[in-house]
Formats: structure tokens, C-alpha cells, sequence
């Protein structure tokens, strides 16, 4: 009996290891965060120009950062591994400066599409120029084909 207790209690107490959801998102410079909760993150600009950080809207203009889902594990082991606290490449071969650079662009990449997909949205009709140089508008079915696929290219470029 006493050796069936400690067999259960070992694989409790050795099976049992801790894993979560690791959850990035991409601040304002392009820098990339890792974190281990899906707690909202909101960020501003103060009147001095200053970006900041919170877990609670603190200020007015505070908007929530999207959170995209990374991996599964704990915040330790992706620091381990290289793949995204900062700690080294993310790609065989890649240095540390190429990794910021590649991070760089991954950032303005998926900021710019968002940015062409929002205003997408907000436009009150779509258009395309012809040959010619005249705007042809689009139907209210083009109009929502290229929504999807602009859409599409924008969650491919930000995940």
C-alpha cells in the first residue's frame, strides 16, 4: 500500500508541471513581448510624447494591445530556447541584429496592413484605377471580396 501511495504521489508531483499559454504582442517601436496571461495590456502616449504601459486603462486615450497567441509552455523555457524572450535567434543561422531586424519588419509589415485594412473599412466606397487612370468603384461584392482579402493578407502578416 505504501508503495502504491508514493508511486501515485511522484506522478502527481512529477507530471504535474506547469503550462500555459504564452501570448506576444508588438509595441509602438516593434519590439516584440512575450507574456503568460491573456490580461488586457493597454498603451498611450502622455502630453510629454511618452509611450506607457498597464494592465488597467489608466488614461483616456488607453488602448488595449492585440495579444496574439504564441505557444504553449512558460515564459522560462521560450527564454531558453531562443524563440522569443530575447535571449537568442529565433531561426537556425540567424544572429541575434538580423533576428531584431527580421522582428523590425514583421512589425511595420502587419502595422501597415492593418492600417490599409482599417481604412478599407472606413471608406465610404472602394476603387481601383483603370488603365487609363480613372477610378473604377467597386461593387458592393468587390467591395467585400477585397475586404476579405485584404483582411486575410493582414492576419497572414500579424500572426
Amino acid at each position: 500500500m505504501k508503495k502504491y501511495l508514493i508511486i501515485v504521489l511522484c506522478g502527481f508531483v512529477f507530471g504535474n508541471t506547469a503550462t500555459a499559454d504564452i501570448w506576444k504582442w508588438v509595441d509602438n517601436e516593434g519590439k516584440t513581448h512575450f507574456v503568460d496571461t491573456e490580461t488586457p495590456i493597454y498603451t498611450w502616449v502622455d502630453e510629454a510624447g511618452e509611450q506607457h504601459y498597464s494592465d488597467m486603462p489608466d488614461h483616456e486615450d488607453a488602448i488595449s494591445v492585440e495579444l496574439v497567441w504564441h505557444s504553449t509552455g512558460s515564459l522560462e523555457e521560450l527564454a531558453d530556447s531562443g524563440d522569443g524572450a530575447g535571449s537568442g535567434p529565433a531561426y537556425p543561422g540567424e544572429s541575434l541584429e538580423e533576428r531584431h531586424e527580421r522582428e523590425q519588419a514583421e512589425a511595420y509589415y502587419c502595422k501597415r496592413a492593418t492600417e490599409i485594412y482599417e481604412s478599407y473599412l472606413n471608406a465610404p466606397q472602394l476603387y481601383r484605377t483603370n488603365d487609363a487612370g480613372e477610378r473604377e468603384y467597386l461593387s458592393k461584392e468587390d467591395k467585400l471580396k477585397t475586404l476579405a482579402e485584404t483582411r486575410a493578407k493582414r492576419d497572414a502578416l500579424c500572426s
